[in-house]
Formats: C-alpha cells, structure tokens, sequence
C-alpha cells in the first residue's frame, strides 16, 4: 500500500514516531514548509472528523499529517488531492506525551500507531511498521483487537 507521509519540519526527528519508516517500501514523506503545496492524489486520509475506517475502504493508499495535534487543520489546507477522510476506531495509545501547547485528543494515537491500526483494520497488517517503534509491545496489548481482527489464512492442502 502507499503511505504518505506529510510532515511538519517543525518537528524534532528524534521525537518523531515515524522516523524508523523513512526508506521503508511503500513509505513516501513530504515536508511541508513556507507555503509549499502537496499532491497526495487520491488517499485515506486519517483524520479525527471522518467516518470511521472499515475493511471496506482497501483501495487507495494513506495519508497521515505528523504533526502536533493542534496544527493539523493549518497544514491539511496544504495538501491537494481526493482526500478520503476516516477516523479509527477509539484505541488506546502507548505513547507517553504531554503536550505543553493544547490538550490532544483523547484517542490521540502517535502517528506510527496510527500507521500500524490503519493497515491492520484494512486487512494489510504491517508489523514492520512496529518493528523500531519503543512502545510497540504495550500498544498492542492495549489494542488486543487490532492482531485479533486480522484475516486468517486458509491452510493449504496437505497441512
């Protein structure tokens, strides 16, 4: 699946979530800074005010804005493209934060979470998402459902 991953220069890459993933195939980032613009095409974008995201919405690739909460809505206006917007299910995040700026959601995800229950709700699990990521263990089994709903493999004959 194509990931992109639009993201705020503002934010220190140490701290970021999603820094193990650049290089990773099927990961694309962009840098949004001074204006500029963003194609994304046709994409998911996870975002808190969309219908929630079912098995059903396979198809196009993800689009995930990494940034502080309370910046989203700034950046989102400069993204272009057919933006499909869902939200996921309330899950429960690992990630120890304090924001100092605004209260963040209360089923606020770190955005390689995000990531990981986007593609396990879509049928496409990725735990390579996961694999860098310090709190993947306690994650998961925060979220016992997103391994539980996976699609199960037929067995092959002779098994």
């Amino acid at each position: 699946m194509d990931i992109l991953i639009v993201h705020d220069l503002r934010e220190p890459a140490a701290k970021c979530s999603v820094t193990p993933l650049r290089g990773m195939p099927g990961v694309r980032f962009a840098p949004i800074f001074g204006g500029r613009r963003v194609d994304a095409g046709q994409k998911i974008w996870l975002d808190p005010e969309g219908e929630e995201l079912t098995r059903a919405d396979r198809g196009p690739g993800l689009l995930l804005i990494d940034c502080v909460w309370h910046r989203v809505p700034k950046l989102a206006k400069s993204v272009d493209g057919e933006l499909i917007r869902r939200r996921l299910p309330p899950l429960l995040t690992a990630y120890p934060r304090r924001s100092k700026l605004g209260r963040d959601p209360e089923h606020g995800l770190a955005s390689v979470e995000a990531l990981y229950a986007a593609l396990a709700i879509l049928g496409t699990p990725a735990p390579e998402l996961l694999a860098h990521y310090r709190w993947a263990g306690e994650f998961l089994a925060a979220n016992p459902r997103l391994i539980e709903d996976q699609p199960t493999h037929p067995r092959q004959s002779g098994e």
